[in-house]
């Protein structure tokens, strides 16, 4: 059941109207992706002057936001961000916004249990309904917790976003203060480049590991969805789905006949994510298509659930692992990139289900100023996060091999991981990882 407030019919006002509403040492809460509101954000951005010390809680921003334009220096809002998109990115590293840590799943919880009350939560939403509800559209994720939390609730109405069901994927109009009627505006894509001859070499190592019956999850990046293009040409059936990201990738396996649900314990025969994020014929697809269900963070990413389902595959990629396995997935030193995300929870959530499996893929190599780097390394870049832990992480992938380091001795891991550098890097990690007594003298395998 949702939490409704005392009946009341929800005031249509202007976004200027609404931006009114907003006061000095203030928290706003805009959401998360495609439910980012416009028309109040540029109205925001008009009196930004006036105010200051105004906080405004978001993730994965798809579009530049107008109240970060009109306020270059910071002086008068600050920018919080739970995963940072290429925009967030560039807003922090410009000093204008800071990361939230998190695990992904567990930010409702963060909602209901630890923060202060929202003053105020503006959300893009459908529409509303027959029923009186105003549809999240494919960006669920933690709205509920956010509405329940909030002393105000305002929804800015879209008509271009595609209506998509699932477990709590609206609020009802008995808890909304107001209303802005919204532009019409076409909402984010996410371009899906093809993949690269290194992207297939390793999704072809993973492809070869899922079996019929397996229940995939797939994060962002060319890796994974390279891996969604090889599995559609294959003959593996009866595929299901249980995501936090609804890919193109997936809809290609979907449209290639490879997932049925069939087999999943948890929402047999329904895909299940919590937002998705790609091309217009991805949301074309999911518009009020009963088969593909957009639940709460909460629902898709905690790996007591996530367990349930059998033969669990976990994919998702990684920046760099070092000799014993840690995997740093989301900065570059001290410079954030992205985020947590639901990396750990779905590594943990695979393992721990019947017969699954969890990959975490990467190129063995990049290049920065014109230098070839190794992604393979003894030590992590020093301030880099460590996103998934040694003890966490099951198979790791690049394109010279594929390797699992579950009960592996540190000896084992190390020798393991140095197969999967490229050739040009092996001689001195090997070398490394005896100075350093990551491999004992003598011990060979």
């Amino acid at each position: 059941m949702l939490k409704r407030r005392a009946a009341r019919a929800a005031r249509n006002i202007s976004a200027d109207q609404a931006a009114a509403l907003v006061e000095s040492n203030t928290w706003l809460d805009y959401g998360v992706s495609t439910c980012q509101p416009d028309a109040f954000d540029r109205a925001l951005a008009r009196r930004v002057g006036e105010l200051h010390d105004v906080k405004i809680r978001s993730c994965l921003t798809t579009k530049p936001r107008a109240v970060l334009e009109a306020d270059p220096q910071g002086r008068h809002l600050h920018w919080f961000s739970w995963h940072f998109s290429g925009y967030d990115r560039r807003q922090h590293d410009a000093g204008r916004c800071n990361y939230l840590p998190l695990n992904l799943g567990e930010v409702p919880d963060y909602y209901r249990r630890f923060l202060d009350p929202v003053d105020l939560v503006v959300l893009k939403t459908c529409p509303k309904d027959e029923n009186g509800y105003y549809n999240f559209s494919v960006s669920n994720m933690w709205h509920r917790a956010l509405i329940e939390r909030a002393r105000r609730v305002i929804v800015e109405t879209a008509s271009t976003l595609p209506y998509v069901y699932g477990e709590y994927n609206a609020v009802h109009e008995s808890e909304v203060d107001f209303v802005i009627d919204g532009d019409s505006e076409p909402h984010a894509e996410l371009p899906n480049p093809p993949p690269s001859p290194i992207d297939r070499a390793v999704a072809g190592r993973i492809a070869a590991e899922v079996d019929d019956g397996a229940c995939i999850q797939v994060g962002i990046g060319g890796m994974p969805n390279a891996v969604c293009t090889l599995l559609a040409d294959s003959g593996v059936r009866d595929l299901g789905v249980h995501t936090e990201m609804l890919t193109d990738g997936i809809l290609a396996l979907v449209r290639a006949g490879r997932v049925t649900g069939a087999r999943k314990t948890l929402d047999p025969g329904r895909i299940v994510f919590t937002f998705a994020l790609g091309s217009r014929d991805l949301y074309a697809t999911v518009d009020r298509n009963p088969d593909m269900w957009c639940c709460p963070v909460d629902y898709t990413n905690l790996p007591h659930l996530i367990m349930r389902n059998d033969r669990v595959v976990s994919i998702n990629n990684t920046t760099q692992v070092d000799l014993q396995g840690q995997a740093a997935s989301e900065s570059d030193g001290h410079r954030h990139i992205s985020g947590t995300g639901g990396q750990l929870q779905f590594v943990r959530g695979a393992y721990a289900s019947n017969g699954g499996k969890s990959f975490i893929c990467l190129a063995a190599t990049y290049d920065k100023h014109g230098e070839r780097r190794s992604r393979i390394v003894l030590n992590l870049t020093p301030g880099n996060v460590v996103t998934t832990p040694r003890s966490d992480v099951m198979y790791v992938v690049t394109e010279y091999g594929i390797v699992n380091l579950k009960g592996r001795s540190v000896a084992e891991r190390a020798r393991g991981m140095i197969s999967l550098a490229h050739p040009d890097f092996r001689e001195g990690l090997e070398r490394q990882a005896y100075e350093h007594r990551l491999i004992p003298r003598g011990v060979r395998f």
